[in-house]
């Protein structure tokens, strides 16, 4: 049988057949306990191997082109199971600046706990991370495109840093997803999702994942029967029914976002537009080579005379609401929701001001979504 594509994927791969009923989706398995007399493997959920976790991870595993995944029950479990599955006291770990504000609260706040080392740097230049490469680093970490910024780092270059020095490479590939970047295709050993995002969809599931190599995922699953962070069967299959849908989806996003980005840029109330689809994004070129699609996300700076509380407030179809990537357009100020446990010096130095908004495109109508942002600009306007 030839090659499915990503479409085909996204439908079949990874599905429970429903053999007693012929039912047309995976049917959901809810039992906690199952026989050990003569039944293999021994299933367990804490062990990420009951019928719907084992699907959902079959499923992210073909779209990641990995050899294996596992579900968690949070992006931020996946995220702290997988570095430590490879970190241990006296380890160094390199990573970029810009990473979801939760991941770098992990880091500053848990690791001094387990005596591991680390340091942040730039992403935009590999040089920056070869600069910080220490005798004990064990593994790199970037995020790209990244939150809330939309930086651009080269995953081909940072992966072949990596194996110059024997490190372990791991990406945050949540803003993308699958659908836009395949990032083990470009040399990165380890792909980590926040499934509550593109892979869910729909604003109500929350979820991580893990993709890697066999190998690699062995480390992880190790990490992850004892830490407990698994997936409930549920969500499981919700997130396989999500992602059935996931490539139309993320293609509507793509042309939302475009369209969107190229208005905001050429509007006279925005102070600076983030999107990686923008020519005079200063990665571009980059995000051209290893992206099938420039992504949902995005974000601006409304100029400094705007209040942007009241501008969200004025918003009509737009929701500001905390998370991202659902197929309804949502917003936020990062300062005081996803990089607040930051301090005010440390998100200056990233680029993080009180007016910047991150904007998440949904599937609606393009000129509904603009037709929103003109209202409320109205209201705001000085």
């Amino acid at each position: 049988m030839k090659k499915k594509g990503v479409h085909s994927k996204c439908v079949h791969d990874g599905e429970i057949r429903d053999e007693q009923f012929g039912g047309a989706v995976s049917p959901i398995y809810m039992a906690t306990s199952y026989p050990f007399l003569g039944y293999l493997p021994k299933r367990y959920p804490r062990y990420f191997n009951t019928p719907n976790q084992e699907a959902i991870g079959k499923k992210i595993a073909v779209l990641e082109n990995a050899e294996a995944a596992l579900p968690f029950g949070s992006g931020i479990a996946a995220i702290s199971t997988a570095l430590l599955a490879f970190l241990k006291k006296g380890d160094h770990v390199v990573f970029q600046n810009e990473i979801y504000g939760g991941a770098h609260n992990f880091v500053v706040k848990e690791f001094v706990d387990y005596g591991i080392e680390y340091d942040f740097t730039d992403g935009v230049d590999v040089a920056n991370f070869e600069a910080k490469i220490k005798e004990n680093t064990k593994v790199i970490y970037i995020e790209t495109p990244s939150n809330p910024l939309l930086t651009i780092t080269d995953i081909k270059a940072v992966a072949g840093l990596a194996k110059k020095y024997g490190l372990i490479s791991m990406i945050d590939n949540t803003f993308a997803s699958p659908i836009n970047q395949t990032p083990l295709d470009l040399g990165i050993d380890i792909s980590i999702h926040s499934a509550t995002k593109y892979l869910g969809g729909h604003s109500d599931i929350l979820a991580g994942a893990v993709a890697g190599s066999q190998e690699y995922m062995d480390k992880v699953f190790q990490k992850g029967i004892n830490f407990g962070g698994n997936l409930s069967d549920f969500m499981a299959y919700l997130l396989e029914r999500s992602i059935k849908t996931l490539a139309l989806r993320v293609e509507k996003h793509n042309a939302n976002a475009q369209v969107l980005a190229e208005y905001l840029q050429a509007h006279p109330l925005i102070k600076k537009v983030y999107y990686p689809g923008l020519k005079n994004h200063p990665n571009h070129q980059i995000a051209k080579a290893q992206m099938h699609g420039f992504g949902g996300m995005m974000s601006f700076e409304l100029r400094s005379d705007l209040d942007a509380i009241a501008f969200q407030k004025a918003l009509r179809m737009i929701k500001p609401s905390m998370s991202l990537a659902g197929v309804e357009s949502t917003i936020l100020m990062p300062s005081v929701t996803s990089h607040a446990l930051l301090s005010a010096q440390e998100r200056a130095e990233i680029g993080i001001s009180d007016h910047l908004l991150r904007f998440s495109v949904g599937i609606e109508n393009q000129e509904d979504i603009i037709n929103d942002i003109e209202q409320a600009f109205k209201k705001v306007k000085v």
